[in-house]
């Protein structure tokens, strides 16, 4: 197979080298230099070392080498770091550390033999020829093959000027098809790479979607390529669009399909209806993750990515024509917690995880509380000390969810309009922040004034009446009525005398 590569592709691969992985590139090397046949690196690693970006993982094919000589060489090199990933596929992982992984496999052919992402019979072949390899893959942009040891790069499908074009195109329509989970990597490759999808890419797309494939899909396979899409894109509106264009919102989304021409009051969203403003709130979400990289955990990332997605989901259920001062306003009276609902059916289609869901409900019910409470206190409706108290009383509400989460949600849904204010200092982060430090909350859990041996001491035994007492002191704190423990212990002596 020889195909002529341009020469400014030539040097993008040799600058982009530069700037990749190099630990997982020497593993490459090392591999190819022990192996008798042709080594190559191949998919996901070469796509991005022309684009310049670095890969986490590499994937390294290996023609004319039987199996059996390839494990044995495998182990020679790398030793316990080598794991068979899956017998039939012939494919070894090799750890390089907790972070990066360098998959090896043989080439191989795929036939269907059922309906589904798993109905496929996989055969290795390392014989197969390097074209008939290449042409099962899914896009132009991941049927590149690099080869580590003269750096030159096999490009049947013209995948680089794929990219170059910044174009999403299929290798091969009859293999394509075969693979419902292909329509799920299109939608996040085209948000992640900002990527345009031909007229004969998305046709294809389409008709995948009416065949009902796709619901044969596992969530697990879904929700990795959804988180993808949410983690990685710096725009990720561009796959949702892409969903809504495909048919897919329509077909397997009632909760999103209903943003789309709910209205919203033009004085606060002169953007358009909520769908519009979600997926601007999505990127503004995209953007605070990725600028505050060190300050969320993988999951506080995507539990905000998700927050920001679902937090206006009950407004097509609560979105009503009404008015002020005798002039006709859109308004969506609690649809705060009216979304809650709609959230918990939406996320049940994916497997987030318990405590992601849980912090994503947490910021689809307080979304609004953060601006709120800055506003009252800004206009003097509010003391500090009524702010921070509702600011304990919200953290107490959610004691297993990161306060940064919901507030960052709250954040990007102030981001995602159509408004000057929306690109300025967010004030009311910095009150809340404030607030948190000065009571001391984000380095404990927030604890009660009065513990049941406290009661104890005052002649208060174990039992309902305890319970009753503990729950007051904490009632009337909430309130404002009592701040510290000494106020709690005279309020009990109160009770008990």
């Amino acid at each position: 197979m020889s195909v002529m590569i341009p020469f400014i592709q030539i040097l993008k691969l040799r600058i982009g080298l530069l700037r990749q992985d190099r630990a997982l590139f020497a593993m490459a090397k090392r591999l190819a230099r022990a192996l008798p046949g042709r080594t190559f690196i191949v998919g996901g690693f070469v796509r991005d070392t022309l684009l310049g970006m670095r890969s986490k993982d590499i994937d390294v094919e290996v023609y004319d080498v039987d199996a059996e000589t390839l494990r044995k060489q495998l182990k020679k090199l790398f030793g316990s770091r080598v794991n068979v990933v899956g017998a039939s596929f012939q494919t070894w992982k090799v750890h390089l550390d907790r972070f990066r992984d360098m998959d090896v496999s043989l080439p191989r052919l795929e036939s269907k033999t059922g309906r589904g992402h798993k109905g496929f019979q996989v055969t290795g072949d390392p014989a197969l020829d390097m074209l008939a390899a290449t042409k099962r893959r899914d896009f132009t942009m991941n049927a590149m093959l690099l080869d580590p040891l003269r750096k030159t790069l096999h490009d049947p499908f013209e995948g680089a000027e794929d990219l170059k074009r910044r174009e999403l195109h299929i290798v091969n329509e009859a293999t394509f098809t075969e693979d419902p989970l292909r329509v799920y990597r299109a939608i996040q490759f085209a948000a992640r790479f900002d990527l345009r999808v031909p007229k004969k890419t998305m046709h294809l797309l389409e008709r995948m979607v009416r065949s009902g494939e796709l619901e044969t899909l596992s969530k697990e396979r879904i929700t990795g390529e959804i988180k993808k899409l949410l983690l990685m894109a710096k725009r990720p509106s561009i796959g949702f669009e892409l969903m809504r264009d495909i048919g897919l919102i329509a077909r397997s989304y009632p909760e999103l399909l209903a943003l789309i021409d709910t209205p919203q009051e033009p004085e606060w969203h002169p953007e358009g209806d909520v769908w519009i403003h979600s997926l601007m709130a999505l990127n503004a979400a995209a953007r605070i993750i990725h600028a505050r990289r060190s300050s969320f955990s993988e999951e506080e990332a995507l539990s905000v990515m998700l927050g920001s997605l679902c937090h206006d989901f009950g407004k097509p259920e609560t979105t009503k024509l009404g008015e002020k001062a005798g002039i006709p306003r859109i308004r969506s009276l609690g649809h705060s917690r009216a979304g809650l609902q709609p959230t918990e059916t939406f996320l049940a289609r994916f497997s987030f995880g318990a405590r992601v869901t849980e912090a994503v409900l947490a910021s689809v019910l307080e979304h609004l509380k953060p601006g709120q409470l800055f506003f009252s206190r800004q206009k003097g409706e509010i003391t500090l000390e009524r702010y921070d108290n509702a600011v304990r009383k919200l953290l107490k509400r959610h004691p297993s969810v990161p306060w940064k989460v919901i507030l960052a949600v709250a954040e990007a849904d102030f981001r995602g309009r159509d408004l000057p204010e929306a690109t300025g200092h967010y004030q009311a982060a910095e009150w809340f922040t404030r607030s948190i430090l000065d009571q001391g909350l984000d380095t404990e859990p927030i604890q009660p004034l009065l513990r049941g041996e406290d009661l104890e001491a005052l002649g208060v035994l174990p039992g309902k009446r305890m319970g009753v007492l503990l729950q007051l002191i904490e009632d009337e704190r909430d309130h404002g009525l009592i701040k510290t423990k000494e106020e709690a212990l005279q309020r009990i002596k109160k009770e008990v005398s």
